[in-house]
């Protein structure tokens, strides 16, 4: 996703308040403090819960301007910020978490890059430690659910923002979308394109990186996965052996 501009990621933060989703990372954290490394953590909404619940946390993202964002936030002078993507990211820590939320896993469009994340993943991960992500059952008609999309965002400052998706490509695989957000004054616009593999795909790829399977969840309740109803795949894996 194109998240350059400062003033569309100051929208993506309004629109993406801690939810279901983040408590369900808590809880993968657990109660006492740990190493956390958030990969794709835009503008750091869950970092900055994580830190504030004592965890010791990195979050990378590719976006210069989500992580300005991020570092006003409360909290921020406890996490270690690092501009980077999934597939780039290298240090010298390990962590006991490794994070891709807000459904992050999908912007790697393809099995090397997906890849090229998962072993980011393991480089960074501690024996005994695990990784958590999610992605959208592909069952589901997201492009249907999506085609024209919108919502009224109310900005801190009282300004309103129309936001509208408009699909502009549905594959096997891959949905190509266009958001544009209508402000008082001016109007501005984003590119994405989102993968959409299987989970039997992502699988296959999570036992080429050298992890094994744990859980694979169908929502933020912890569900079973049903691949007719769910409309979540959350996998939390391990280094496998």
């Amino acid at each position: 996703m194109d998240y350059q501009d400062r003033r569309i990621a100051e929208i993506y933060d309004i629109a993406n308040p801690l939810a279901e989703d983040s408590r369900f990372y808590f809880a993968l954290a657990g109660g006492q403090p740990c190493s956390v490394l958030d990969l794709g953590c835009g503008t750091g909404t869950l970092c900055g819960g994580l830190a504030e619940r004592g965890h010791r946390v990195t979050g990378v993202d590719p976006a210069a301007a989500m992580l300005d964002v991020a570092r006003g936030k409360p909290h921020a002078d406890q996490i270690e910020w690092v501009q980077a993507s999934a597939q780039t990211y290298r240090s010298e820590r390990r962590f006991d978490l490794i994070v891709m939320t807000g459904h992050a896993f999908q912007c790697l469009l393809n099995d090397g890059d997906t890849l090229a994340g998962l072993e980011t993943m393991r480089w960074h991960l501690r024996d005994e430690g695990r990784i958590g992500f999610e992605t959208r059952n592909p069952r589901v008609d997201w492009a249907g659910e999506w085609a024209g999309r919108q919502r009224l965002i109310r900005m801190p400052s009282g300004e309103e923002v129309l936001e509208t998706l408009e699909i502009r490509g549905a594959g096997a695989e891959l949905i190509r979308f266009q958001t544009t957000y209508r402000l008082p004054h001016t109007t501005l616009t984003t590119s994405s394109t989102l993968r959409f593999p299987s989970r039997e795909h992502v699988e296959a790829l999570l036992g080429r990186a050298g992890f094994g399977m744990r859980e694979v969840f169908g929502d933020w309740g912890l569900s079973r996965f049903d691949q007719l109803s769910s409309r979540e795949m959350i996998f939390v894996a391990e280094r496998a052996g």
